[in-house]
């Protein structure tokens, strides 16, 4: 499999970020790794060698990012404002050093995916910049920014919590056709450490389906958990449907 890590010193950040990427060419996909995990977090839990076929037929390039998630959703302990903050830098992280980095090696708009705490990352990366995304895959996100923030809000906490702009997006904000254009996925068990993902995922669903996005919502069994071994299946599983359509453009 080839891999390459590359580093620079963020603007946005004002630290160094890393970004690993496995494979040399094909279908790119941005891949947000679990909570306060960095560009290793796939490799190192057997997740690449889990798609290496994908990524040795050069059918998807994958691109894994550093989080910043113990400086913004973890940090309890901090002041929120602060917080906050930090995720909106990370956003613009993405957006204006990542995504041309991406794009500088692999000249298509990329896929987006994520586990747990990274579910959430490519759940609203996509939702507020969907011309950048050309689809989306995401398994046991936990889409509440109370569940960290434990009720407080700003406009910056807003801006990143799809789980309240999303309601008040106009059903006819051009957006939405922009959203119906992609391929959405997102998955969780209803397993162990699973409650809050179903609770919130439900939650979208009905935002979803009430805003007329055409997104997949999937809830697997009772005896699904949170945890990699699901997250191998689940990426089998949905990998190819999420390839689907994009190879046969």
């Amino acid at each position: 499999m080839v891999k390459e890590e590359v580093r620079w010193h963020s603007p946005a950040l004002n630290r160094d970020m890393g970004i690993m990427i496995y494979g040399s060419g094909g279908i790119p996909i941005l891949g947000f790794p679990t909570q306060n995990s960095r560009c290793r977090n796939y490799e190192d839990f057997g997740l690449t060698d889990q798609i290496s076929d994908y990524l040795d037929q050069e059918r998807i390039q994958l691109f894994v990012v550093d989080s910043v998630d113990e400086e913004s959703w973890s940090a309890e302990w901090v002041n929120p404002e602060r917080r906050a903050a930090r995720q909106e830098a990370y956003y613009h992280y993405i957006t204006d050093e990542a995504i041309p980095f991406l794009r500088s090696r692999n000249d298509q708009p990329p896929l987006t995916m994520g586990l747990s705490m990274g579910a959430n990352h490519a759940v609203n990366f996509f939702l507020r910049r969907p011309e950048l995304f050309r689809g989306l895959m995401a398994l046991s996100g936990v889409y509440d920014s109370d569940y960290f923030f434990h009720g407080w809000m700003n406009p910056t906490l807003y801006d990143n919590s799809p789980e309240r702009y999303l309601p008040n997006m106009p059903r006819d904000h051009y957006y939405i056709d922009m959203y119906n254009h992609r391929k959405m996925i997102l998955c969780v068990g209803q397993g162990a450490w699973e409650e809050d993902g179903v609770r919130t995922l439900e939650h979208m669903k009905r935002t979803f389906e009430e805003k007329g996005i055409h997104a997949w919502c999937d809830f697997w069994g009772c005896d699904v958990n949170h945890d990699w071994p699901w997250w191998y299946r689940q990426t089998r599983y949905f990998l190819p449907k999420l390839l689907e359509e994009q190879e046969n453009d």
